[in-house]
């Protein structure tokens, strides 16, 4: 991979990273804002609802950045694009499609049936 290439998805992963940053500090604003005693119960659980699916994503999201970060570490190490398992290149369409992608579609796969295997 050429360092066109490189500072490509440099851009495209710290972008991802702050998108994803700035909707942690909405949700903290949001969350803040809106919360409220409601002395109805219908509408207090209705709240409390929305807030539990607001903090799921947002848990989501935390692994993602983290990801992200790990990602964005790899390229600085010159680690970038290779497969942890095989060592192999990544490949340009699979990265544009995951960035955070650190396997091959190969070891990936063999993974995913794996994983499939010992869950039953």
């Amino acid at each position: 991979m050429n360092d066109g290439q490189i500072d490509h998805f440099r851009r495209i992963l710290a972008a991802w990273r702050d998108q994803l940053r700035k909707e942690v500090d909405r949700t903290v604003h949001h969350m803040q804002d809106e919360a409220a005693n409601f002395p109805d119960p219908v509408d207090r659980a209705a709240q409390e609802e929305e807030f539990s699916l607001e903090l799921r994503t947002r848990d989501r999201e935390r692994k993602l950045i983290k990801k992200i970060e790990k990602t964005l570490k790899r390229i600085e190490e010159d680690d970038f694009g290779f497969c942890d398992s095989c060592g192999i290149e990544v490949g340009i369409k699979r990265l544009e499609a995951r960035p955070t992608a650190d396997m091959c579609i190969d070891c990936k796969t063999i993974a995913e049936i794996k994983e499939k295997q010992l869950q039953g």
